[in-house]
Formats: structure tokens, sequence, C-alpha cells
């Protein structure tokens, strides 16, 4: 049947006040319905999961090496906070019980941590700025990466050399090994050769996987390194960070190994969660001196001595006291450094806009978090219009047909365009609710 929006807008109630936005998500608080889902299963072990956030040995000395000039074309593409993170990356501590904890809130069919009195989830501004990548503009629809053909690893390795026996050592299966990437590096860079374009390629390809898609056993997938390599041609690369981690979340919810950028996310904790300057500023939280945000604090107008007002909160008991116990006083819906920032709020609630990612498309519902994004906030629908991940074939007519689909919603996001009208068939419902049900993560290296 077609139904206008028109229409279906008047039977949405508007956003009201607090009390009426708790009111509207009191079903999604019963993450023990879910099934699967770890909130009932407290002793299963999820974090942090095989070789995926080991330290590298090989990484820091290879940054070390970097010349200038090759460190200016990182700048350039965006990748400045990730390569202070990279050359940090061997001191940084994570709060494991804290990930956790905040993994146990995940709601996977809104894509949004559950919480006593609202819900939150990592908005895809807050990510951008916090990483420091290139931030999506509006109108800016043609730079958003996605790749819809097979990828050829070797095209996008051959800028960095054309030798098959490297080319052979890099690459097997499906990935691409970020060792012998390395070494190629390092040697270019210890025979101070010229080609800096080429040296911080292959860097971007290392610092990237490891800070923004980490994959077990030092590996990338041919997916997540055309979206890296993408980044040097100016496409933004934000949303495709996001669904990873998205879809990491969402594999840990229902009991599968984590994967995703922990450091966007402990960033994201800390921003909204952790941090708070003591009443005595001569003070230092010890335990908070090698987190992420320690690195990055300067960019977030934030100190670099950041003082932690959980920093009594130990071990994975209290830390699941403290969050589901969070209550809005004690989380910054709006930090310092998103003030002024546009949220892209989906055309409409109940279509969500999909994140572009090349192992799945991911939906993204900032209108669920009518606090966070200081939007008027409306009922929650039953059911969103799309899955919330949806695995990608790539290569095929329908994945083509769903790319350019969502690089559509895109640009009706940034025109606050509402399409008349839209489609709906009973028994796909019925289909989409018999999926939900088995639903399972995708896009991850498991």
């Amino acid at each position: 049947m077609n139904r206008n929006y028109s229409a279906f807008a008047e039977d949405i109630p508007p956003y009201s006040d607090p009390k009426a936005a708790r009111e509207t998500h009191a079903d999604l608080k019963q993450l023990s319905t879910i099934p699967g889902h770890i909130y009932t299963r407290p002793e299963l072990q999820i974090l942090p999961g095989q070789r995926r956030f080991s330290k590298m040995p090989w990484l820091v000395p290879m940054l070390e090496l970097f010349p200038p000039s090759s460190i200016g074309h990182l700048k350039e593409w965006g990748l400045s906070t990730v390569f202070v993170l990279a050359k940090n990356y061997n001191k940084l501590v994570h709060v494991w019980e804290s990930v956790t904890a905040m993994a146990e809130l995940w709601h996977p069919q809104t894509n949004s941590f559950i919480f006593l009195e609202f819900e939150a989830t990592i908005l895809l501004e807050e990510l951008e700025i916090m990483l420091g990548l290139p931030r999506y503009q509006r109108g800016e629809e043609s730079t958003v990466s996605y790749t819809v053909e097979q990828i050829n690893s070797w095209s996008i390795l051959a800028y960095i050399t054309t030798k098959k026996n490297d080319l052979y050592s890099m690459t097997s299966g499906m990935h691409v090994h970020l060792l012998p990437i390395a070494q190629w590096l390092t040697s270019q860079c210890k025979r101070k050769t010229t080609n800096y374009t080429a040296i911080a390629k292959a860097a971007a390809i290392c610092i990237c996987d490891v800070i923004l898609f980490p994959e077990s056993d030092g590996t990338i997938s041919f997916g997540n390194l055309s979206i890296i390599d993408s980044i040097s041609e100016g496409m933004k690369i934000g949303q495709a960070v996001l669904g990873f981690l998205y879809a990491g979340l969402t594999s840990a919810a229902l009991g599968s190994p984590f994967y995703g950028s922990v450091i966007a996310l402990e960033l994201w904790m800390g921003m909204h969660i952790q941090f708070r300057a003591a009443e005595d500023l001569t003070t230092e939280c010890k335990t908070m001196l090698n987190h992420p945000l320690a690195y990055v604090g300067g960019r977030l107008h934030m100190s670099t001595r950041a003082w932690c007002k959980t920093a009594q909160v130990k071990g994975i008991q209290a830390w699941r006291k403290y969050l589901r116990s969070l209550t809005v006083a004690d989380f910054d819906m709006r930090p310092r450094f998103m003030h002024g920032q546009i949220i892209h709020l989906p055309q409409h609630t109940g279509l969500a806009l999909w994140l572009l990612g090349n192992g799945a498309l991911v939906s993204n519902n900032p209108d669920c978090c009518h606090l966070q994004c200081g939007a008027a906030r409306t009922v929650v629908p039953l059911l969103l219009h799309f899955p919330p991940i949806q695995e990608r074939k790539r290569g095929d007519a329908q994945d083509e047909c769903d790319m350019r689909s969502t690089v559509v919603y895109w640009e009706g996001c940034a025109m606050s365009a509402i399409q008349a009208e839209v489609e709906e068939d009973d028994d796909a419902t019925k289909e989409y609710v018999e999926a939900l049900k088995k639903l399972r993560p995708v896009g991850g290296n498991i």
C-alpha cells in the first residue's frame, strides 16, 4: 500500500518534555528480551577479543622515521589526530571493564545505548571531530566513500610498489598484511627516498587499520583497504568508520567478539561520561594519564590534564552499576566541542540514514537520541524502515542498487527533502520481522 508522509506524520505525537521521552523508550530498556543479548549473560567474555587490539612492536619505530613531507600529506588528508594516536598507541591503556559495560547497554535494532532515563549514540559529527577526520558537509554527497565493484588490492598497493614479490608478501586471500607494508615503508625512510606520497599512503594504511579499522593478526580486509585509500582522493570516511564500530558493538551485544575503533568509543565515553575537572586542579587521575583522550584533549577544547569523576569505579560490576543507573544530569549531552555543530538527522522518523561501509550497510538513527541531538523527539517506531545491519554482496546488481539508493538518502538528508510517498508491503514487513529475530552481526573479521 502507499502511505503519504504527511498523513503518517499526523499519527506521531510531538516530543513535549523529558518525561514523555522517557516513556517512549520504556520498551527499549528491556534488553533482556533480545535473544542472545549479553545483558543476560554477565559471565560472557567478549573483550578484548583475539589479537585485534594487541600492541604492534613495529608501529612506533616506523613512525619515528617518518619524513616531514609525508607527514604533510597525512595532515592534508585529515589524518593528523590518527597519526598522533598511532605514535602513542603502545602507551594507550584501555579500560576494558568500562567498554564491556557499555557494550551491554547497546541495542542492536536502534544502534544506540539504552540508559535508565534516556538513550544516546555515537554521532557521526562527534566521531569526525574526535578523530580529526574530514567532516562531511551538506551538499558534498559526491565525496562520500563507497565501492560497488570488486576490489583489486594490487591496483591500490601498486602505488606503493610494483614489485610482484612485495605484492605477494603483502596480500593473501581477501586480506592485506600490515607488517610487509611497514617493512617496505621503513626501508624507504632509511634510504631517504623522496617518494613522499607513496610513503604517506603506506603509513595511512597502517595507522588507519590500527586506529580506525582494527582487525586480528595485523591484517586489513580489501574492503577497508579501499576505504582508507579513498581518503587521499578527497573522500569522507567517517561514516564508514562509524558503521564499522556500530557493527562491532552489535557483534558484542549479541555475544560475539567486539570489533571497531575502541579508541573512538573510549573518546566518546570520556567526553560524555568519565571526565570532569576536580576542585583541586593540581590533582591528577594517574589511571587515565594514558587514556586516548589525554592525547587529543587539546583538539577537543579540553586540558591535557584530565581528571576522572569515575576514578573510583573499579571492576566490571562497579561499571555495570554505574552505567545502568546513569542519569541525564551525569551525562553531558552536548560537550563543548559539539557546540554549534549541526546534527545530520535522517529525513523522517523511521527512515534510517545508512552508513556506507564496504562490509555492510548500517543504519544510523540519531533522531532517537533527542537530548543528545537537541532536536524534537517523537516516538520510536516499532520497526525501523531498514534492517539495522545489512550484509553487502559486492559486485551484484542488488548491491549496486542498495548503494546508489543510500547515496540518494544522504543527498535527501542534506537537502532536507522528503519523498512524497513510501511503498509498504505487509509481506515484506513480516519478512523483516523474521529477519530481525535472526539478527547476527556482519562486517567484522571474527
